[in-house]
């Protein structure tokens, strides 16, 4: 009877426990959706406010003049809002970032992750982070005093305030998150791929070169894809060292001028709702699709990437 009278109770007890458990989840659950319900209808809303600002552009500016216009000269006698110099000097600085922190930021995760002694790993993971945590006006002004007067020199030309240097300091600041993130993808593949690739007789570069980078593609593109958004999203640095120029560069040795450098710029000098205002708030809404472009496009290339490693 006793032992009925026992197992009664933990029956009981368990009950309870599972009825607390239960409610546990349900208030977790809940409060997870609703955060991130929350967080959806914010920026929801922020987008909404973009593109209802944005459009306002066009009662006063046709697309054709936004979208094709080659002069951005908002506050001349007779104004001018041609989005085309601020794009091309975006995809310009952009493109040279890649160009510099791609192979240099994937080759120095190779070298940490595979080549460096435990010590010098150690060093160059604190350098790493240690880059990552400079603000970027302070590099920016590193640019103004160091950086543009050795472009100047170098190149023999009159300014040093180039498309150029302003894609040498945007580069380094990708740097950082595509050595990292590059870096523990290669460190997250299980070891067996490289005892496996060793024991069939290749040397320690045809594994990295052949198995290892392969096999960890997917976290490099992912490195890749957030440096190339650290770059075109980057304003500070770009707006004190491109020259400013709104034009369209013939070339990396030439002044421009980004949509984020004008956007920062020139936002405190409008007029709240006039067509200045509404430009800036335009060229925002580009430069979002830009953005989102740049995501999808990534997303796609991981998905086959997964698709081809199954």
């Amino acid at each position: 009877m006793s032992n009925m009278t026992m197992g009664t109770k933990q029956r009981s007890k368990n009950l309870k426990k599972n009825v607390k458990n239960s409610i546990g989840e349900f208030i977790i659950e809940n409060l997870i959706f609703i955060l991130g319900m929350t967080s959806i209808l914010i920026i929801s809303l922020i987008f909404l406010f973009l593109f209802r600002t944005g459009i306002q552009l066009f009662k006063d500016v046709s697309p054709m003049d936004f979208f094709f216009g080659k002069n951005w000269f908002p506050i001349s006698v007779n104004p001018q809002y041609g989005i085309l110099p601020l794009v091309a000097g975006s995809v310009m600085v952009t493109a040279g970032a890649v160009f510099i922190s791609v192979p240099l930021g994937i080759g120095c995760a190779i070298f940490i992750a595979e080549v460096a002694p435990p010590r010098l790993k150690t060093v160059l993971k604190i350098i790493i982070e240690f880059l990552s945590a400079i603000p970027s006006v302070v590099l920016g002004f590193l640019g103004i005093v160091i950086l543009s007067n050795w472009v100047r020199i170098t190149f023999n030309l009159s300014s040093g305030f180039t498309v150029l240097t302003g894609s040498i300091l945007v580069s380094f600041m990708a740097l950082p998150t595509i050595i990292s993130i590059s870096d523990d993808a290669i460190n997250a593949l299980p070891k067996e791929y490289k005892e496996a690739s060793l024991a069939l007789g290749a040397s320690k570069w045809e594994t990295i070169i052949h198995v290892l980078v392969p096999a960890a593609s997917s976290g490099i593109i992912a490195a890749v894809m957030l440096g190339v958004g650290r770059a075109i999203g980057e304003t500070m640095t770009v707006m004190m060292v491109t020259g400013n120029a709104a034009q369209i560069p013939d070339s990396l040795l030439q002044p421009g001028r980004t949509m984020t450098a004008t956007i920062a710029a020139e936002m405190g000098d409008t007029v709240r709702n006039g067509t200045h205002y509404n430009a800036l708030f335009a060229v925002g809404i580009v430069l979002l699709i830009m953005t989102s472009c740049i995501n999808l496009v990534a997303d796609a290339v991981l998905s086959r990437a997964k698709k081809e490693g199954r």
